[in-house]
């Protein structure tokens, strides 16, 4: 990883990976980021909500290219589910709507509940995320109080582990249970969606009091920076070694080098050396990142070229 004092207006291609503080949207990041790196040409890899903290992935200069597809990876949270309310946008943040309490839920109905939760699923977003309906963002629908609905999804949810268990009195005295858990997960999923679905499924309620992201693929805390850290010294980890860590790795000759980036479709291996499906990170001589690209008909399918 790349230590700059101020990158100014030359701020190398690469990846930052932050430690997002509570009470900042994603989008108050990236400006951050843009300052701290003296560029515009900054985004993010999948939005974490205000109230959330933990590893946000930035890209900076060309590297915001391969966002997209990091976007695809598996996540890691820590979050606590607090059983026996239910709240308009499924976490803390929310106006409580129903405090059916918690005081009767035995563990091994808990249990239960997490690994009906827990594989492949299908899961109804909460009405307040950012997915598009007709072209509008459900929380803006929500906002306006349109009555709508929002279609199930498939996601994956690969481990749902419970860790701790609390009872607690929640601010109006109801008795709740509140629950330590860690999900890994696909993109895509929603954590406080499942905490909604957990306490309806237990018929008590429930939404999600606490959230930190552990994980996004390869990057974990230990590699995130919190932005006070960032301002002082910008951490860039350099495109090709991001892109290295995230994606199956394919080195090429000077040859399939040239045809690459002129936009020739070269074979990609096959069998157990190839690199695989999904996006895949081809380096050239000398270690030089090239691309990335996926096969299609056992040929190399360019998703974004970088030379």
């Amino acid at each position: 990883m790349t230590r700059n004092g101020r990158a100014g207006s030359g701020a190398p291609d690469g990846l930052v990976i932050v430690d997002k503080p509570a009470g900042f949207t994603s989008h108050d990041v990236v400006a951050r980021m843009r300052r701290f790196a003296g560029t515009r040409r900054v985004g993010h890899a999948g939005t974490l909500d205000p109230m959330a903290t933990g590893v946000l992935v930035v890209g900076v200069e060309k590297a915001t290219r391969l966002l997209g597809h990091l976007a695809l990876t598996e996540k890691e949270y820590r979050a606590t589910i607090r059983l026996g309310q239910t709240t308009v946008t499924d976490d803390a943040e929310g106006e409580t709507t129903a405090s059916d309490g918690a005081a009767g839920v035995d563990l091994g109905a808990v249990r239960a509940g997490i690994e009906e939760l827990t594989g492949d699923i299908q899961q109804v977003p909460s009405k307040v995320s950012a997915i598009k309906i007709d072209g509008k963002r459900s929380y803006a629908r929500a906002r306006e109080g349109e009555e709508f609905a929002i279609p199930a999804r498939p996601v994956t949810v690969s481990s749902f582990v419970l860790h701790d268990r609390r009872e607690a009195k929640a601010e109006d005295g109801t008795t709740v249970l509140d629950l330590d858990v860690t999900v890994v997960c696909s993109s895509g999923t929603y954590i406080r969606a499942l905490a909604r679905d957990l306490g309806a499924g237990l018929g008590v309620g429930g939404h999600l009091t606490a959230l930190r992201r552990t994980r996004v693929g390869p990057y974990g805390l230990e590699a995130a920076r919190t932005l006070e850290r960032l301002e002082e010294s910008l951490e860039i980890l350099p495109i090709a070694e991001a892109a290295a860590a995230a994606f199956p790795r394919w080195d090429v000759d000077e040859r399939q080098a040239r045809l690459l980036g002129n936009g020739v479709r070269i074979d990609m291996p096959s069998g157990e050396t190839g690199p695989g499906s999904g996006p895949v990170a081809v380096f050239g001589p000398e270690g030089r990142f090239l691309a990335l690209v996926e096969e299609s008909k056992g040929k190399a399918k360019s998703l974004a070229v970088f030379v």
